[in-house]
C-alpha cells in the first residue's frame, strides 16, 4: 500500500485557531435552517391553535411551505440527486414522499415536523460520528510538525520529511519525538500516551530505541535517527487507522444491503396499503388511507440502522485506540467477540525477551570475585547469554584476560589472571574432567558453569524474566470466559513447561518451529466451535498470525512482519491489554445488536399501529428519528466507558 505523505511545514499554529474558528462557525451554520424550520413551526400550531382568521387557506400553506424548504429542499434534491444515479429507493425519497404526501393531503404541521425531526436528527447523527471518527483521528494531533537537525556545525529546524537516517536531532523540553531513533543522551523521560494509551512516563537510558509521537518530559536529548519519516512508529500506526475504519464488519454489511432491498419493499407495501383496502373497505376514502402510507413510509425509513451501527463500530475502534490497542477494521471487532480459544507465543509475548540473571551459585568462592573471572571471559563473546552476564553490577576491566578460544558448542577457555578459566556448559566439564553437582541437572533454564584453575567454581543461571502482568492476563482471562489457553514456543520444551505451569497454563509446547506452530493452530481451527486467537511477537510468529481466526501482535518489541500481518496490534506489549480488548470488542457488539433489536422491534410495532389507523405522524417520527437518537446515545457510551 502506498504510504501518504504529509507535508508538515505548511501547518502553523495561527493557521489551525483559523481553522479551528472556521470549524466551530461552520458547525453553528449547520442548525440555522432547522433553527428557522423550528420557529416558524411552532408559530404555525399556535396560530392554528388560536384559531385567527388571517391564518387560513393560501396563507397557511405558504407559511408551512416557508417552515418545510430549509430542513427539506437539501433532502429533496438529495432524492433527486440519487435517483439521476439510478438510486432511486434512499431514505432521502421515502422522506420526501412522505412529506410532499403530507402536504398533499392538507397534514401541513405534520410534512414540516417529519422533514424537521429527520433533519435533526442527521445533525446530531453527524455530530455522533464526528466524534467517534475524532477519537480515531485524534491520533493525527501527534505528528511531529518539525525536527531539529544538527547539519554544518549547528542545529537547524526542517520537516522530518527531509531528514535522513544516521542524522542526529535534538529534542528539548515538551517537544515531540519526530522520528524513531537511537538515544544518545545518557537517559529520558518519555510521554507515549499516543503511541501506547499509557499515562505513565516511560524512563529510557542511552542507546535504548525512542519512538516519534513520545514526549521528552524532562532534559534536552538527542536520538540519532533510524528510520524516515513514513516508516516511522507514529506514521504506521496512523496509516492502520485510518484504513480501519474502511474495513466493514459482516454485519455493518449485511445492514447496508439489507438496506437496499428493505426499502423498495417498504415503497410497494405503501402502494399496497393506499390502494388494496379500496377492494376489501366498504367505506374506503383515499386519503385516510394514503395518510396511512405515509406514516408507513416515515416509520420504515432505515436511516437508524444505517447510521448507528457504524457509529458503533467507529465507537469500538476510537475507545481501542485510546487504550493503546489497534484493530485494523471493524471486521476485527466483531471476530475478537467471538474467540473461546487462545494461543500464545512465550518469548516477547508473556515474557521480555531479555535475558536476566536470576540464581548465581558459587562454591568456595566470594560472589564478585567469581563474577569478575566469567566477566572477563563473556566480555570476549556477542551471544545473548554474554550480554546477560555482563549487566552484572561489577567491573573486570582490571582482570587481565589471554588466549581465549571459542569451543563449537561447548563454550570458552582461556586465561584470567594467570588462571586457566572454563565458562560454558555441562560438555565442555566432562570434556575437560571437572566434576561439577547434580543439582545443575535439573535446572532447565539457561546455565552456565564456571571451572578455575580445573576445579568447579560456581554456576549462573540465566532465565527471561516474565512480563509484570504476564499471571494477572491468564486470570482475567479465564474470567471473560477464555478458558482454553495454551502456548506454543520455539524455546526448550522444559523452559516453555516451566513457565506456563508458573503462569497456570495447563497446555504447553515447546521446541517448536514455525511449521510446527501452524500445524498446531490448524488442527485446533478443524474443530468449527473453535475461534482461535493467536499472540505473538516475532517473524516466525507470521505465519500463524495470518491463519488464526484472530491474529495479534505485541507492537512495541515485535517484529515488522508479525505487526504487518497481524489482525490486532498491542501498542504496549503488555498481554492485559488482550483481557481489555476483548471487553471492548464484546461491549461494541453488544451496543450494535441492542440498536438492531432496538430499531426494529419499535418500526415494527409502530408500522402495525400505522397500519391500522392507530398512529398519527407523531408517532412515526418516534419511530424513525427518535429510535435513531436513542441508538445513537447507547452507542456513543462507548466512547465514554473506562477500560480495566
Amino acid at each position: 500500500m502506498k504510504k501518504k505523505k504529509v507535508n508538515l511545514r505548511d501547518l502553523k499554529p495561527d493557521s489551525e485557531e483559523r481553522h479551528n474558528h472556521d470549524k466551530t462557525s461552520n458547525n453553528f451554520k449547520a442548525y440555522i435552517p432547522a433553527i428557522i424550520s423550528f420557529a416558524m413551526l411552532i408559530i404555525g400550531i399556535v396560530l392554528d391553535y388560536v384559531d385567527t382568521s388571517f391564518f387560513r387557506d393560501w396563507i397557511r400553506i405558504i407559511w408551512y411551505g416557508i417552515a418545510y424548504l430549509p430542513v427539506g429542499f437539501p433532502v429533496v434534491k438529495e432524492g433527486w440527486e440519487s435517483i439521476k444515479k439510478g438510486d432511486v429507493f434512499t431514505e432521502f425519497f421515502l422522506m420526501s414522499i412522505a412529506t410532499i404526501g403530507a402536504f398533499a393531503i392538507g397534514q401541513y404541521p405534520e410534512g414540516v415536523a417529519v422533514m424537521l425531526f429527520y433533519a435533526v436528527g442527521e445533525l446530531f447523527q453527524n455530530a455522533a460520528v464526528k466524534r467517534a471518527k475524532g477519537n480515531i483521528k485524534a491520533l493525527l494531533d501527534v505528528r511531529p510538525k518539525e525536527a531539529n537537525v544538527f547539519r554544518d556545525g549547528d542545529y537547524r529546524s526542517i520537516s522530518p520529511e527531509e531528514v535522513n537516517i544516521g542524522e542526529k536531532i535534538q529534542i528539548r523540553v515538551g517537544e515531540k519525538i519526530p522520528l524513531d531513533g537511537i538515544l544518545l543522551s545518557e537517559k529520558a523521560s518519555l510521554n507515549t500516551a499516543a503511541l501506547t494509551g499509557e499515562s505513565k512516563p516511560d524512563s529510557v537510558i542511552k542507546d535504548a530505541k525512542v519512538y516519534a509521537g513520545s514526549i521528552n518530559l524532562e532534559s534536552v536529548i538527542e536520538v540519532e535517527v533510524t528510520s524516515k519519516f513514513e516508516d516511522s512508529s507514529i506514521a504506521r500506526i496512523l496509516e492502520m487507522v485510518q484504513n480501519a475504519t474502511a474495513r466493514k464488519s459482516k454485519t455493518e454489511l449485511f445492514i447496508r444491503q439489507f438496506a437496499r432491498v428493505y426499502t423498495p419493499i417498504v415503497v410497494f407495501l405503501a402502494i399496497g396499503v393506499t390502494f388494496i383496502p379500496y377492494l376489501f373497505v366498504d367505506d374506503y376514502v383515499f386519503r385516510d388511507w394514503l395518510y396511512r402510507a405515509l406514516i408507513f413510509l416515515v416509520i420504515s425509513c432505515p436511516c437508524a440502522l444505517v447510521i448507528s451501527i457504524p457509529l458503533g463500530y467507529f465507537g469500538g475502534l476510537g475507545a481501542a485506540s485510546k487504550n493503546g490497542i489497534l484493530f485494523k477494521g471493524a471486521s476485527f471487532l466483531d471476530a475478537m467477540a467471538k474467540i473461546n480459544m487462545l494461543v500464545m507465543d512465550k518469548t516477547g509475548t508473556v515474557t521480555k525477551g531479555v535475558f536476566k540473571i536470576k540464581e548465581i551459585k558459587t562454591i568456595n568462592w566470594n560472589e564478585k570475585e567469581f563474577m569478575k573471572y566469567l566477566m572477563a571471559m563473556e566480555a570476549q563473546s556477542t551471544h545473548p547469554i554474554a550480554k546477560a552476564i555482563m549487566e552484572y553490577k561489577e567491573n573486570s576491566k582490571d582482570f587481565e584476560v589471554e588466549k581465549v578460544s571459542e569451543i563449537a558448542g561447548k563454550g570458552l577457555k582461556g586465561n584470567v589472571n594467570g588462571k586457566t578459566v572454563l565458562v560454558g556448559n555441562k560438555a565442555l566439564m566432562l570434556a575437560n574432567n571437572i566434576k561439577f553437582p547434580k543439582e545443575t541437572e535439573s535446572i532447565v533454564e539457561s546455565i552456565v558453569l564456571v571451572a578455575i584453575d580445573n576445579d568447579f567454581a560456581g554456576y549462573v543461571v540465566i532465565a527471561d524474566e516474565l512480563k509484570e502482568d504476564a499471571k494477572l492476563t491468564i486470570t482475567a482471562l479465564r474470567k471473560v470466559g477464555i478458558k482454553n489457553i495454551m502456548m506454543l514456543s520455539g524455546d526448550k520444551d522444559s523452559i516453555t513447561q516451566q513457565i506456563a505451569s508458573g503462569l497456570g497454563i495447563e497446555k504447553a509446547k515447546g521446541g517448536l518451529l514455525p511449521e510446527d506452530k501452524l500445524n498446531e493452530v490448524e488442527t485446533l481451527k478443524k474443530n468449527p466451535q473453535n475461534k482461535v486467537a493467536f499472540i505473538g511477537d516475532g517473524i516466525n510468529d507470521a505465519p500463524v498470525l495470518a491463519a488464526s481466526n484472530v491474529g495479534i501482535a505485541m507492537g512495541g518489541l515485535g517484529s515488522d512482519v508479525a505487526i504487518e500481518t497481524a489482525d490486532v496490534i498491542i501498542q504496549t506489549d503488555q498481554p492485559s491489554k488482550i483481557v481489555r480488548a476483548i471487553k471492548i470488542s464484546r461491549s461494541t457488539r453488544k451496543i450494535v445488536w441492542q440498536n438492531i433489536i432496538l430499531a426494529f422491534g419499535v418500526k415494527l410495532v409502530v408500522l402495525i399501529l400505522g397500519a391500522g389507523g392507530l398512529a398519527t405522524m407523531w408517532e412515526a417520527v418516534f419511530a424513525d428519528v427518535g429510535v435513531a437518537l436513542l441508538a445513537i446515545l447507547n452507542a456513543v457510551r462507548l466512547q465514554n466507558m473506562k477500560w480495566k
